[in-house]
């Protein structure tokens, strides 16, 4: 017998990210670093630790072996209840057939038998790929009080952006009366989030009716809502005007981790009353050598400076010999920027070696040409030659 829960969390984190090119060759999108001592689906995780649920299914799907061993038990973020806690869920062969994945409506609906285990009244769908702090309980209780069969976080985009997303047009209370996704001509600029609050009836009886119809594409933003909508349910819009970011591109992950060196940004890691758990390894305090010189940057434990670093983030065993700089960049785990390397809008994924005098990525005030402009990135466990130069946009994936 499982303990009854009152909500159970569902989060997405199945995807290939292949939009963040060599920096998701190896793993899931959610195990990706973030923050200097983060990976991306801590955010998810610890916002339903400190929302107050208790039982946390987590999907996976493309390269799961990192993201299954890192999740673990979900000690870190106090998801190791005895009955309850977090639970890995991977696709499976069934005896009707079904396998992989097809969508995200069709993810929860392969897992429906782990839901009905706690006879919730609520499930919460997640994604696992975005940056943000929210505390689900006043999702739910909003939920509530609308009386909602379907409630969605939404916040404000800018209008030139609104076409990425699914746009939610509402009237005056927040009642939802049309969704389009990735509209050509967004008539609002309330954007889903992805967060998703359903009354377990409700979801039950759609899931199953979408899986039935061989047309549907089994997704919720495509399929599930616009069904709901035309059947006339209560839906409602969430405004959310915290700090939000979509990590699926090079260039968001790395606006994401610039905006932590920004005292204008929201996000707070340093806030005590809603923390940020992880999985950290153990390793001795950083270690800043006499000759360094280190400016607006977040150098993670386990680091060795003695080189140059502005506008940087290093996550924990980095090490910046004498004489190299690095610049407005991400250092992932383990890497080494070798003496007298020059490094500038990059990132350098985990257990990297840039070898001595190499450059890799420009500054773009560099170019005359600012389309020629973007962020170099080179991928896990390389050894990049010494003198090697690597151009902005490159994306590498083997030794040079």
């Amino acid at each position: 017998m499982y303990p009854k829960q009152e909500v159970v969390a569902m989060l997405l984190a199945g995807g290939q990210g292949s939009r963040l090119g060599v920096l998701t060759k190896k793993i899931a999108k959610p195990a990706v670093p973030f923050g200097g001592k983060y990976r991306i689906i801590d955010c998810p995780l610890s916002n339903c630790s400190n929302s107050g649920i208790e039982a946390v299914g987590v999907l996976t799907q493309y390269q799961p072996l990192e993201l299954n061993e890192y999740i673990g038990s979900g000690q870190p973020w106090d998801l190791d209840s005895l009955g309850s806690g977090v639970q890995v869920l991977s696709p499976y062969q069934q005896p009707a057939g079904a396998d992989w994945y097809k969508g995200t409506a069709n993810a929860i609906y392969q897992n429906m038998n782990y839901i009905e285990r706690y006879s919730p009244e609520y499930v919460i769908v997640l994604s696992g790929d975005h940056i943000y702090k929210m505390d689900y309980s006043k999702m739910l209780e909003y939920h509530k009080k609308k009386g909602s069969s379907c409630t969605v976080a939404v916040i404000d985009v800018p209008i030139d952006e609104a076409s990425r997303f699914g746009i939610l047009n509402t009237n005056s209370d927040n009642s939802i009366y049309e969704f389009e996704e990735k509209p050509k001509i967004p008539k609002s600029t309330s954007a889903s989030m992805g967060i998703y609050v359903f009354n377990w009836d409700k979801l039950k009886q759609y899931l199953i009716e979408d899986e039935a119809d061989e047309k549907s594409s089994n997704d919720f933003g495509k399929d599930i809502l616009p069904h709901m909508l035309k059947n006339g349910e209560r839906m409602y819009a969430y405004p959310f005007d915290g700090y939000w970011k979509d990590v699926g591109t090079v260039e968001s992950l790395w606006e994401a981790n610039m905006d932590l060196l920004s005292p204008k940004v929201k996000l707070d890691l340093n806030d005590k009353s809603f923390k940020i758990y992880s999985r950290n390894p153990t390793m001795p305090p950083h270690y800043i050598d006499d000759s360094a010189i280190i400016q607006n940057s977040l150098v993670s434990d386990g680091c060795s400076v003695y080189g140059e670093l502005e506008f940087s983030i290093l996550f924990p065993g980095v090490t910046i010999k004498k004489g190299a700089v690095v610049t407005a960049s991400i250092i992932m785990p383990g890497s080494v920027i070798e003496e007298d390397a020059n490094v500038q809008y990059a990132i350098i994924a985990e257990n990297t070696v840039i070898g001595r005098n190499a450059v890799v990525g420009e500054k773009p005030e560099n170019l005359n040409n600012k389309a020629d402009w973007g962020l170099a990135v080179v991928g896990e466990g390389l050894k990049i030659s010494a003198g090697t130069v690597i151009p902005p946009k490159a994306m590498i994936d083997k030794d040079i």
